[in-house]
């Protein structure tokens, strides 16, 4: 008996730190995105300035702009653009795919991801820490998983629009393109050709393609 209270006491110590860190302390906490942003999130927006408008969004009713450089656009509705998500661990987003387009391969180093086809055919994918690699053709009402801090990308690869919508569980999820960190910046053209294996004249292309410099 005295072995199984030794036991017990951990565990309740260990379910009730659990419950202060992810409970919430009150109903919501509407972000304030005039003052500055904390690792806890934005301060809550005082609740007598708060309206029915506050919990709607209708960001992701129009399609974004897919006469780009990747033929896709990605609307968010994160804390920044949805202020009532603050605190709540979920955000969301749309995703319009030209014919051609594509979502490069990326992570999302602080949320995991679930993608819903509404419109069109995905192939989407994601890589392992352990460089597994997992590939499917999507179809509208298909979901797949992406999770958290993983590589992954999607990419139209039917003949019409692609509509897709996802859910992250964070509301400020982050996002980092792998290309774009490497050939859209200041990185010295040397150092990205010693990390990628990559010759002079294809790093300098992709720069020049994408903005970098170096």
């Amino acid at each position: 008996m005295v072995l199984d209270r030794f036991l017990v006491l951990p565990l309740l110590l260990s379910l009730l730190f659990l419950s202060l860190a992810t409970g919430l302390v009150q109903d919501f906490c509407v972000a304030d995105l005039s003052k500055e942003d904390t690792p806890a999130g934005y301060p809550c927006k005082p609740v007598s300035e708060i309206g029915y408008c506050d919990f709607v969004f209708s960001g992701l009713a129009s399609p974004g702009n897919t006469s780009t450089l990747i033929k896709a656009a990605v609307t968010p509705a994160f804390v920044s653009q949805f202020p009532a998500v603050n605190g709540l661990s979920i955000s969301a987003a749309r995703l319009d795919l030209a014919v051609g387009g594509v979502i490069p391969l990326h992570t999302h180093p602080r949320g995991s991801e679930l993608l819903v086809v509404i419109e069109g055919i995905i192939i989407a994918g994601l890589i392992s820490s352990s460089n597994d690699v997992y590939v499917a053709k999507l179809h509208a009402g298909d979901t797949m998983i992406f999770p958290q801090g993983l590589l992954h990308f999607q990419i139209n690869s039917g003949n019409s629009p692609v509509v897709a919508f996802v859910s992250l569980s964070s509301p400020d999820p982050g996002i980092q393109i792998t290309a774009l960190s490497l050939f859209s910046n200041n990185l010295p053209s040397e150092i990205v050709e010693a990390v990628t294996f990559l010759d002079d004249a294809e790093v300098k292309k992709l720069k020049k393609l994408l903005g970098g410099s170096g």
